[in-house]
C-alpha cells in the first residue's frame, strides 16, 4: 500500500512538469524565462548578465516564503492524490447534465448534421476556455468575499515573494474547492456540447492540451507569479489580464485589494468593477497587511491556522446569533 502510493506520489510530481496541460510544463517555465529575458534587456535595457541575474536571483527563489511554497507543493501533490478520487468528478457531472436534458426535451434531438465539423470544434474549445475562465474569477472572488473562505485563501496571499510554484500555495480546502469547480464547468459543458452534436465534439488541442490554455500557458502565465513585472496596453489589459496586473491582486496597498480576480481574461474584472490596470516601473509589496503571524511561513500557520480562523468565523457569526453573510459589503483586509 506504502509502495504504491509512494509510486503514484512520485509519479504525479514529476508528471505536473511534464504535462503541457499543467501550468508548469517544462516548456511553459521555459518559454516565461524567454519572454522574461527579452523584457529585461529590450524594455529595462539590461545586459544579458544582469538579465540573467534578475531572473535567476537567489534572494527571490530561496527565501523563506519561496522555500514554503515548495513546501506546500510537495505536500499538496500527497493530499490531493488522496482527496481526488473521492471527489466528485466531470463524469459524473456530465451524465447528470445529459440525463436532465435528455429529459428535458423527451429525448435526443436529432444531430444537427448541417453544422460543420470545424465549428463545432471551434465553438467547444472556445465556450469550454470562457465559461471555465468566468467560473474561475467567479469562485475566485468567493474567495475573497466570503470570511470562512477567505480564511484558507489567504494562504495564498500570505507569500511575501512570487515565483511560478507560489500557484500551489494553496490549502487543501481550496484545492478541494478548485477541484470541484473544475468538475463542475467541464462535466457541463462537455454533456451540453455531445447532447446536441454527440461524437462530433472535440477539442482543438496541442499536445493533448486545449489550444487556447496552451497558449495563454505558454505566453507567460507563469511571469503573473513572478517578480517580472511585464504589463500590457491598457485596451489590452481590458480583454486579457498582464503578469503585472495579478501581481496588483496579491498588494499589500489598500487600492488594491479586490482588484484582478481574473485570470486569463480580464473582461470579467471590467464588467464587475474589479479591473486595476498595471502600472509602469511598478513596485509592489506583497504578502497579507497586518499580519499578525511570529511565522507565516511555518506549515501550521499555513494549514492549521485556516481552521481555526475559519471556526472563529462561525463561532462569532453563532454566538451573536447572525447568520454568516454570503457576499461582504466590504473587501476583507488582506
Amino acid at each position: 500500500m506504502i509502495e504504491e502510493f509512494l509510486h503514484d506520489y512520485f509519479a504525479k510530481f514529476v508528471s505536473t512538469l511534464g504535462n503541457p496541460q499543467k501550468r508548469v510544463f517544462w516548456m511553459f517555465l521555459l518559454s516565461a524565462g524567454l519572454i522574461a529575458f527579452l523584457w529585461l534587456k529590450f524594455n529595462r535595457t539590461l545586459t544579458a548578465s544582469y538579465a540573467l541575474k534578475e531572473i535567476f536571483s537567489k534572494k527571490m527563489w530561496w527565501n523563506r516564503s519561496a522555500r514554503a511554497d515548495y513546501g506546500i507543493w510537495t505536500l499538496n501533490t500527497g493530499v490531493m492524490l488522496i482527496l481526488s478520487p473521492r471527489l466528485l468528478g466531470q463524469v459524473g457531472v456530465g451524465i447528470l447534465v445529459f440525463q436532465l436534458l435528455h429529459e428535458l426535451y423527451g429525448g435526443r434531438p436529432a444531430p444537427l448534421s448541417f453544422v460543420p465539423d470545424w465549428c463545432i470544434m471551434l465553438a467547444f474549445t472556445i465556450c469550454l476556455f470562457v465559461l471555465d475562465d468566468f467560473a474561475k474569477y467567479a469562485v475566485h472572488r468567493l474567495l475573497h468575499r466570503v470570511p470562512v473562505l477567505w480564511a484558507f485563501h489567504k494562504v495564498h496571499h500570505s507569500a511575501t515573494s512570487l515565483n511560478p510554484i507560489t500557484v500551489f500555495r494553496t490549502h487543501p480546502v481550496e484545492g478541494v474547492i478548485f477541484a470541484l469547480r473544475g468538475a463542475l464547468v467541464h462535466g457541463v459543458c462537455i454533456a451540453i456540447f455531445v447532447f446536441f452534436f454527440g461524437s462530433r465534439v472535440q477539442l482543438i488541442t496541442v499536445f493533448g492540451a486545449s489550444v487556447l490554455n496552451y497558449a495563454f500557458h505558454a505566453l507567460g502565465a507563469n511571469l503573473r507569479h513572478s517578480h517580472i513585472s511585464i504589463g500590457f496596453w491598457k485596451p489590452v489589459e481590458r480583454i486579457f489580464i498582464s503578469p503585472a496586473q495579478h501581481q496588483i491582486h496579491h498588494s499589500v496597498a489598500p487600492q488594491h485589494h479586490d482588484k484582478n480576480f481574473g485570470v486569463a481574461l480580464a473582461i470579467w474584472d471590467s464588467m464587475f468593477g474589479t479591473l486595476c490596470y498595471s502600472q509602469k516601473n511598478q513596485n509592489l509589496e506583497f504578502g497579507l497587511e497586518n499580519h499578525t503571524q511570529s511565522n507565516p511561513h511555518s506549515l501550521r500557520t499555513l494549514y492549521i491556522r485556516p481552521f481555526i480562523e475559519a471556526s472563529n468565523v462561525v463561532y462569532r457569526a453563532i454566538n451573536r446569533k447572525v447568520r454568516i453573510p454570503f457576499l461582504q459589503s466590504k473587501g476583507l483586509p488582506h
